[in-house]
């Protein structure tokens, strides 16, 4: 027999209703088997310790007449238990109605027996035509006699195995209505995950902004379907992200390629009166707008891809990194610069200052001001137009550029706050917006390290 072809293998094959119905029903089949067993078991004993009792009362019973005298035949009984007197030579002298008169229930020797170990014997009552076994109990009396009693436990034994016969019909129907009871209740708890499936499948390329049904009752299935539409959210907003990232893309690089195609075109049409430096300058500064456009969408896909988290963590000295990057510029006025050391990657927070800078050079009328304090707060303030409060959380989203950042050649393609805020958020800190009256200010927290 193959693996395939194991019983293990085809369990597994089975659909989860089968699979649960059937787990269901053998855990319940086995509860009810163990507890008709111990339901029979606590019976017998409780029905026997009963006789037992009885027939030991009514013995005590005859003993305390026997030694007082009054003893009378047959003795009577309440409960047909069977009483017989024995006297020291083994002789009979007293029994109830219809027991035997000559040969004693037990012989002498077992009698000493039972006597010895104090405890209530079973013995055969047909050779004393008494149908079925019985319960017998030995006292002894005065003058060496012993009082013999016996009760049949027949209508015991019947009454059980009427009990087990009842039991081992009723059990099995029992795990029959149980187990379709199961399969009925099991279905309709994994009828909202057939809903799921189905919805699932409905969704498609053309269909991307459909939700899973979620059901009314707030349980795990209910969860679930809750998680899977954000899911579905997230992935149809990345998405719809990864479009206009690629549209926006699309735009910004056919501006600049349509610019050098058509710079090359009338040079190569009218190479006479040319000024080929002046072609060469134009396309060398189109080229570069590439450059910078291509390092930027790296930059944001890395970003991306890493999920949130810095290409690399270790400690930096974020006041060195300022005084490097201001004194490139010689423009930019450092007025405060306090030793600071966070952790992160220390490539990708240059990258952040320097765009910052770029962006506040562009937009200043004669000054920027960059200040770094201990606490973890770096500052970049320009003297600008500023940008109006509305704007202000829209700018940082890409390719995203106000009415005046579009008017100027050598503006950027609107990628730069938006890697400064992914970066940010990758070294756990956050950026805003500020009014600096005139201008406006950046304002950049990063966790001390």
């Amino acid at each position: 027999m193959t693996v395939a072809d194991s019983p293990l293998a085809w369990w597994r094959r089975q659909g989860l209703r089968f699979r649960l119905t059937v787990v269901a029903a053998a855990v319940l089949a086995l509860a009810l088997a163990v507890s008709a067993s111990v339901l029979l078991t606590v019976l017998d004993r409780a029905l026997i310790d009963t006789v037992d009792e009885s027939t030991r009362q009514q013995a005590q019973k005859v003993r305390v007449h026997a030694d007082a005298g009054t003893l009378t035949t047959p003795i009577t009984t309440n409960d047909g238990t069977i009483v017989q007197v024995v006297d020291a030579g083994g002789r009979i002298t007293h029994v109830t109605y219809g027991a035997d008169r000559l040969v004693p229930l037990l012989d002498a020797a077992a009698r000493e027996r039972v006597l010895r170990k104090g405890s209530v014997t079973f013995m055969d009552g047909r050779p004393f035509a008494i149908p079925g076994p019985l319960r017998v109990v030995v006292v002894r009396a005065d003058r060496g006699r012993t009082v013999i009693a016996a009760r049949p436990v027949a209508e015991i034994q019947t009454s059980l195995a009427t009990a087990g016969r009842v039991l081992l019909i009723g059990t099995p129907l029992l795990i029959v209505l149980l187990a379709a009871a199961s399969w009925l209740i099991i279905g309709r708890t994994l009828r909202p995950i057939s809903a799921l499936r189905r919805g699932a499948a409905e969704i498609t390329h053309t269909a991307r902004s459909r939700r899973l049904p979620v059901p009314e009752s707030k349980d795990e299935v209910h969860s679930l379907a809750t998680t899977l539409n954000d899911m579905l959210a997230r992935l149809e907003e990345a998405e719809q992200r990864q479009r206009a990232l690629v549209s926006d893309a699309s735009h910004e690089l056919r501006s600049p390629l349509a610019s050098i195609r058509l710079q090359l075109e009338v040079a190569l049409g009218h190479p006479e009166g040319q000024d080929w430096r002046e072609t060469a300058e134009g396309v060398l500064e189109d080229t570069m707008r590439l450059s910078k456009l291509a390092e930027d969408l790296l930059a944001l896909a890395r970003l991306d891809e890493r999920g949130g988290v810095p290409a690399r963590t270790e400690p930096v000295d974020l006041d060195e990194v300022t005084r490097q990057i201001a004194d490139r510029y010689g423009d930019v006025r450092l007025t405060a610069c306090e030793p600071l050391v966070v952790s992160g990657d220390a490539l990708d927070l240059s990258r952040v200052l320097t765009n910052l800078i770029d962006n506040a050079v562009r937009h200043t009328t004669s000054k920027i001001e960059v200040a770094l304090t201990g606490d973890g707060t770096l500052t970049v303030t320009d003297d600008g137009p500023g940008v109006p409060e509305e704007d202000r959380e829209r700018v940082f989203n890409r390719f995203t550029r106000l009415d005046s950042g579009r008017g100027r050649d050598e503006g950027g393609a609107g990628l730069g706050l938006a890697i400064v805020r992914e970066t940010v958020r990758a070294h756990g800190g956050t950026v805003h917006l500020e009014d600096a009256a005139p201008g406006l200010r950046v304002v950049v927290w990063l966790p001390r390290g």
